[in-house]
């Protein structure tokens, strides 16, 4: 019997008793207590929207050249006997300047037998006058009719004039060649290369050495079909020609030049499918204006070219237009709203708006993951009293000393 108790009946009874504990514990217990959780609004930067008349500037850049260049060559044979000291690379010259010398003594020479042979054929023109004038008064003295043309020797008078002119182009032609052996500048320029040394023979179309202007610099600027479309081409007579701004990098400084645009080439590159536009610059080496940086030839520079007026126009920057056009605002209702927008135009820093906004939008400058439409956030810099337009940095502080506090809970 005993035993019978001991195995069977008291682990029964403590069973019921420990289930009878846990249910009177369990009755017991306060349930824990329920807290609403209330996440604060997204704190958005925002900028207010200000339409404006803007000036499109376009973009581009190219390389200085010269707008005149010509290779000197010679037009007559000879031995060089001068050489200018500025003919040197480098080296500037007038227009005017003697650059090269040919040994002239063969063409004067030319020059002379030239003045004999015209002074000659005068003489024999003299003498065939006074001839035709003696023939005359024969006739006359004869006859009363009308001389026949060989009588009165037209034909002899017309030979000797023939001869004449023939000696006044033969000196002509000496002349010119004379003048040849001194090779002028044709323009105020800059010798790029020298091919001629001081006694050096040289011959009809040998290459003395290359020039080029320094009145007037030119530099080609690619611009796209788009780019094209906010530019007003100069007229022809170039009055209304665009403003051009030039800069580039100078021992360091950053130095601008003032150019315009002048001309279109009118063709589409076949391999970039752009178009060349052509700005020029005067006087880029400063030769007649001191008092500028001077813009040498061969430099690399980066253009503004002033284009078109747009009105009313809303400028943001590029990251903020999203894809299909849409902009991403606060409404007056403080929700986040999709806007689309007509975007007149837009670069790799601007995008440009004409018509889409509202004027109580706001621009949304936050970055925002998933943004959805209809959202409530919190304008920063608003004047409220509560926790929902807390600056940024309180609402980390306060987020901070939150995580501290479960974290040492949960050691």
């Amino acid at each position: 019997m005993s035993s019978f108790f001991v195995k069977v009946i008291l682990p029964v009874l403590v069973v019921m008793v420990a289930i009878a504990g846990a249910v009177g514990l369990s009755q017991l217990r306060q349930p824990p207590e329920k807290n609403d959780e209330s996440r604060p609004a997204i704190l958005v930067n925002t900028a207010a929207i200000m339409p404006d008349n803007i000036i499109y500037q376009v973009s581009s850049q190219g390389m200085v050249t010269p707008k005149l260049e010509t290779s000197l060559i010679s037009e007559v044979n000879g031995r060089v006997v001068a050489v200018a000291d500025q003919f040197v690379a480098g080296g500037f010259f007038s227009k005017g300047d003697v650059l090269v010398t040919v040994e002239q003594s063969d063409y004067l020479t030319n020059v002379k037998a030239a003045q004999a042979a015209l002074a000659n054929a005068q003489a024999m023109l003299a003498e065939e006058k006074a001839r035709v004038k003696v023939a005359e008064e024969e006739w006359r003295s004869f006859t009363d009719g009308s001389a026949p043309a060989l009588g009165l020797r037209q034909p002899q008078l017309a030979s000797a004039l023939a001869s004449v002119q023939s000696a006044e182009a033969e000196l002509e032609r000496a002349k010119r060649d004379l003048a040849r052996t001194e090779i002028r500048a044709p323009y105020d320029g800059m010798v790029r290369s020298r091919a001629a040394n001081l006694g050096q023979f040289i011959s009809r179309g040998t290459v003395l050495g290359s020039i080029v202007g320094t009145d007037v610099a030119e530099i080609r600027l690619p611009l796209t079909d788009t780019d094209m479309a906010f530019l007003a081409m100069p007229d022809a007579d170039g009055s209304d020609s665009n403003k051009v701004t030039l800069s580039s990098t100078v021992a360091g400084q950053q130095l601008t030049w003032p150019a315009k645009l002048v001309r279109t080439e009118g063709m589409l590159d076949e391999r970039s499918r752009v178009i060349y536009v052509v700005a020029e610059v005067t006087d880029p080496y400063q030769r007649k204006n001191q008092g500028r940086q001077v813009l040498n030839f061969g430099r690399f520079v980066a253009a503004s070219i002033v284009g078109t007026q747009a009105e009313q126009v809303v400028k943001i920057a590029r990251h903020l237009l999203l894809p299909g056009n849409q902009i991403l605002v606060v409404d007056k209702d403080n929700t986040l709203q999709f806007r689309q927008v007509t975007v007149d135009r837009a670069t790799s820093e601007f995008a440009y708006i004409a018509a889409g906004l509202a004027a109580t939008d706001q621009l949304a400058l936050s970055a925002i993951s998933n943004p959805l439409a209809g959202t409530v956030v919190r304008v920063a810099g608003a004047d409220n009293a509560d926790d929902e337009t807390a600056e940024p940095t309180q609402l980390a502080d306060a987020a901070a000393k939150k995580a501290e506090t479960n974290s040492v809970k949960g050691q």
